[in-house]
C-alpha cells in the first residue's frame, strides 16, 4: 500500500515541464507500450488501462490473469488496487466536511470514542487535515504488524492494536511540520469517520461512493470475506503471491477494482462526468500541503505541477499488483493504470505519459540476477545506517534473508548480486555495503542516478 515505494517520493517520476498540450495517445500507440513492457522487457504479466478524452472512455489491455493463464485480462478483470483505496476514504471524509459532520482543522480526538488517546506535540493535537495530507507526525506501522512481512500483514489486524500503539506512540516531529507518508494515519482517519457516520466503512463506502457512481464491479478485501474471480498478483520474478485482506487497514488498501469502474471514478472526480459527488470531489483540492519531490497533497490526491498544467493522481502497491489513477485537472482528461505484478519498472510513468505524452516512459531497469552468499555474512550488516536528518535504513536478517526498512515505511527484502552489492526487486533501487579488514562502517544507497550514503551507527 505504497505510495511509490522505497524512498516513497514523486523522485521517482522526475517530471519535465510541459511543452504543449498535446492529445491522448492512441489506443495503437497504448497497445505498443503495454506489449512491449510485457513481451519485450518481461516487466509484467498483464496490465489493464482506461483513458478518459474529451469525456469519452477507452479501453487498452495486454497480457493475462496469471503467468501460466491464458485469460486475457480486459477491463472488466478485478485488481488490487492499494493505495489508491486512500483517495475513497478521504473522498468520505470531505463528504462529512461538506455536511458540517467533520471540521478539518478541530482535533481528530473530537471525533473519536470518549477517552481516547491519541499523541501530542507542544500542546497541539492532531486534525483531520494533517491525516489527510500525511502530515501528522506519524511515522511507520505498529511493530507487531511489520514484523509479519509481505505475505499478507494486515490480515485481521484490529482496531484494538492500531489504537493500543498510537496512546502508547511518541511522535518523531511536530504535527503539521513536514509530509511523511502514513497508512496508520489513514487508518485512524476512517475510525473518525466511522464513529461519526455510526456505520462501518464498508458500508459507507457501498452507499455513498460506489452506488452512486455505478461501480458495480468494486468492493473491499476484508478478513474472512469470499474474494470475487479476480488476476493473480506476481512479485518482480514473476512468482504468483498471496492476496491480501484488511480489518482495521482496509480503508488504507483493501479496494478490490476494474479499470472499468475507475474509469467512473476518475472521470467523476476530473469533471468529465456529471456526478451528484462533485461537492466533495472538489472540496478535496481546495487545500493542498507540501509533499515530497515538489508535489502537494489536498485530501488524498498527490497533485504535480507539469509547468502548464497540474496532474491530480495517487498509485497503489501490494504484494503483486501496482495501481495508478489521475487525471490533467485543465482537461479533465483521466488514466487508470492497473497490473498484477509488482516491478521495478512500475507502471506510474505509463500513467503519467499517456495523460500528457511529454512526459518520458521510464527506460527498463537493468536486469539483475540474484546469487547464493553465505547466510553468515548477512549479520555483519545487520544496523541502522544515518542517509540523512530523520532518514534511517534498517538493515534485518532473519532465516537467511536480508531486509531493509527506510524511517516511515514498511520492511522489503533486499537480494544479493554480490557478497555486498543487493538489489531490491519492488522497486529500481540497490544497496552496496561498504567492507574493510571485515568490518561494515557504511552502506550506499543507489537509486533515481544517486547515490545516497549511510552511515552505520555504533551502539
Amino acid at each position: 500500500m505504497h505510495r511509490l515505494a522505497v524512498l516513497a517520493a514523486t523522485g521517482l517520476l522526475a517530471l519535465p515541464a510541459i511543452a504543449q498540450e498535446a492529445a491522448m495517445p492512441s489506443d495503437a500507440d497504448i497497445a505498443k507500450i503495454l506489449g512491449d513492457r510485457i513481451g519485450r522487457d518481461q516487466a509484467n504479466v498483464g496490465i489493464a488501462v482506461a483513458v478518459i478524452e474529451n469525456g469519452q472512455t477507452r479501453f487498452v489491455s495486454h497480457g493475462t490473469i496469471g503467468v501460466d493463464s491464458d485469460v486475457p485480462v480486459d477491463e472488466h478483470t478485478i485488481f488490487e488496487a492499494g493505495s489508491i483505496t486512500k483517495v475513497f476514504t478521504n473522498l468520505l471524509l470531505a463528504q462529512l466536511v461538506e455536511a458540517g459532520r467533520i471540521d478539518l482543522d478541530a482535533p481528530i480526538a473530537t471525533y473519536l470514542p470518549e477517552g481516547t488517546i491519541l499523541p501530542r506535540e507542544g500542546g497541539r493535537a492532531i486534525t483531520a487535515f494533517d491525516l489527510a495530507t500525511h502530515s501528522a507526525g506519524l511515522s511507520g506501522l505498529p511493530e507487531d504488524l511489520m514484523a509479519r512481512g509481505l505475505d499478507n500483514p494486515y490480515s485481521g489486524y484490529g482496531a484494538e492494536g492500531l489504537m493500543a500503539w498510537l496512546a502508547d506512540y511518541d511522535l518523531p516531529r511536530p504535527i503539521g511540520e513536514s509530509f511523511e507518508y502514513a497508512n496508520a494515519g489513514t487508518a485512524l482517519l476512517a475510525q473518525a469517520i466511522e464513529q461519526v457516520s455510526g456505520e462501518p466503512y464498508v458500508d459507507l463506502l457501498q452507499r455513498n461512493i460506489l452506488d452512486p457512481l455505478d461501480m458495480d464491479e468494486t468492493s473491499l478485501a476484508l478478513t474472512g470475506m469470499e474474494r470475487p474471480d479476480m488476476a493473480q498478483g506476481h512479485d518482480a520474478a514473476r512468482e504468483i503471491v498471496p492476496y491480501w485482506d484488511f480489518d482495521a487497514f482496509a480503508p488504507v488498501g483493501g479496494l478490490l477494482s476494474t479499470s472499468s469502474d475507475l474509469a467512473k471514478f476518475i472521470a467523476a472526480a476530473s469533471g468529465a462526468a456529471d456526478s451528484e459527488l462533485k461537492p466533495a470531489f472538489d472540496a478535496m483540492l481546495a487545500r493542498t500541503r507540501p509533499a515530497d519531490g515538489g508535489d502537494s497533497i489536498g485530501l488524498g490526491w498527490f497533485l504535480t505541477d507539469t509547468g502548464q498544467g497540474e496532474i491530480v493522481w495517487h498509485n497503489g502497491i501490494t504484494a503483486g499488483f501496482r495501481s495508478f489513477a489521475g487525471f490533467e485537472r485543465q482537461s479533465g482528461n483521466g488514466v487508470v493504470v492497473l497490473s498484477n505484478m509488482v516491478t521495478q519498472a512500475g507502471i506510474e510513468d505509463i500513467g503519467m505519459h499517456l495523460l500528457d505524452p511529454a512526459l518520458p516512459l521510464r527506460e527498463q531497469p537493468q536486469i539483475r540476477t540474484q546469487v547464493e552468499i553465505d547466510p553468515a555474512l548477512l549479520d555483519d550488516y545487520v544496523g541502522e545506517y544515518v542517509l540523512g536528518p530523520g532518514a534511517v535504513i534498517t538493515i534485518t536478517a532473519e532465516n537467511g534473508r536480508l531486509f531493509a526498512q527506510l524511517t516511515g515505511q514498511e520492511r522489503f527484502e533486499i537480494f544479493p548480486e554480490s557478497e555486498t552489492e543487493f538489489f531490491y526487486r519492488i522497486v529500481d533501487a540497490q544497496i552496496t555495503f561498504d567492507v574493510h579488514a571485515g568490518d561494515v562502517k557504511s552502506l550506499m544507497l543507489h537509486q533515481n542516478g544517486q547515490d545516497l550514503p549511510g552511515l552505520k551507527l555504533v551502539e
